[in-house]
């Protein structure tokens, strides 16, 4: 079975943050993605789970994204939030960065949740015991404009201010939080008069998305109301400004017949010390010696359902970017498991709510990887 590999003509979301602010005049950052010189303020807005292939095909319900739609950008591996929003702090795809998954082990602390920084699936908050600024120790886009002398602003969830993912890989930037699509319009916009430069975030279709599945009418009335929040900005954008809209992952619905359940097979968990990423993308943590046997079983078992590969393959297949450091390297599960078609690794026992999701997302399927790069100026 052929393996994916990214596409070099696409750029990588990794590139936004550090094309930005190179238009913006920072120094130390290059431009990756051709933009305007010179802007005067600046906003990359992320719009979680607005894969490109899903903004295409609903366009009608987002008539602001729709002409503003451009390029398209490549999310890595895995397509999930915490490598997205780790790309767009730290300028760089997972491999560099660390932050490979939903959830991953990290050496003498076990599976750990990088949402919620606890360990996985259930356990106390680690953020006391795990530095987030240890497990992803590379300076943020944000630390190095503060240090060139720039604003630069997040505006977020209040409920995210401090958090684990936040300290980990946007730290640095000044914490604007917000409760709703009016406050995020209005911070955005205030960073912006004020010539400074913020990443926004907003989360909520692709909870609606995991909940109800990408498409379904709760879905799309969501996407309208990111459309008018994008509106919102836009009216008053001030001359020499830039919003940049991305995403960071595309999302596939699937039904029951999709799900392939984990705890319930014997064989797949024979030899395997963990589990950790997703039901799109599994790291699989075998026990010493068993790596052939755990590998042999996984492929047999899913066949044509997932890329079933050892972890040195899925490294040269350049699935978590063109480097991976010495310090990430262990925490990519010793076989990786990413899903093709529809196709969900479920654990129904250690993961009942996920388990039951109607939208999932972090495989090599095009409706994952690629996201929208939707560009206005004032």
């Amino acid at each position: 079975m052929e393996l994916p590999r990214p596409d070099p003509d696409v750029p990588h979301l990794a590139d936004v943050t550090p094309s930005v602010l190179a238009a913006m005049g920072v120094p130390g950052f290059e431009p990756r993605i051709p933009l305007r010189d010179g802007l005067s303020g600046a906003c990359v807005l992320l719009v979680d789970g607005l894969g490109a292939e899903l903004l295409d095909a609903f366009r009608h319900d987002a008539p602001v994204l729709a002409e503003l739609r451009g390029r398209t950008l490549g999310v890595g591996f895995p397509a999930t939030t915490a490598a997205g929003l780790a790309a767009i702090g730290t300028g760089v795809a997972s491999g560099a960065h660390g932050m490979v998954g939903y959830t991953f082990r990290l050496p003498g602390t076990g599976v750990i949740n990088a949402l919620q920084w606890r360990p996985h699936p259930r356990g106390e908050d680690l953020r006391d015991a795990v530095a987030p600024e240890n497990v992803q120790p590379r300076p943020t886009v944000f630390e190095r404009a503060a240090g060139a002398g720039f604003a630069v602003s997040v505006v977020s969830s209040a409920q995210f201010a401090g958090s684990g993912l936040t300290r980990a890989v946007l730290r640095g930037a000044r914490y604007i939080g917000v409760h709703g699509l009016g406050d995020l319009a209005a911070g955005v916009r205030q960073v912006i008069a004020d010539r400074g430069f913020c990443y926004g975030y907003h989360g909520d279709l692709d909870l609606i998305g995991h909940l109800h599945g990408p498409g379904s009418l709760p879905w799309r009335l969501q996407l309208r109301q990111v459309d008018r929040l994008v509106a919102s900005v836009l009216e008053d954008l001030p001359p020499g400004a830039l919003l940049a809209v991305v995403a960071d992952h595309g999302m596939v619905g699937v039904t029951d017949a999709d799900r392939v359940d984990l705890d319930a097979d014997a064989t797949l968990l024979d030899g395997v010390a963990a589990l950790g990423g997703e039901a799109r993308a599994r790291h699989v943590y075998v026990d010493d010696g068993a790596l052939d046997a755990v590998l042999a079983a996984w492929r047999e078992t899913l066949g044509d359902r997932a890329w079933v590969v050892p972890r040195d393959e899925a490294i040269a297949a350049g699935w978590f970017g063109p480097t991976v450091a010495d310090g990430v390297r262990e925490r990519i599960g010793d076989v990786v498991a990413a899903g093709r078609d529809r196709a969900v690794m479920v654990r129904r026992t250690a993961e009942p709510l996920e388990s039951g999701l109607l939208g999932h997302h972090g495989s090599l399927t095009t409706a994952e990887q690629h996201v929208p790069l939707l560009l206005a100026y004032g």
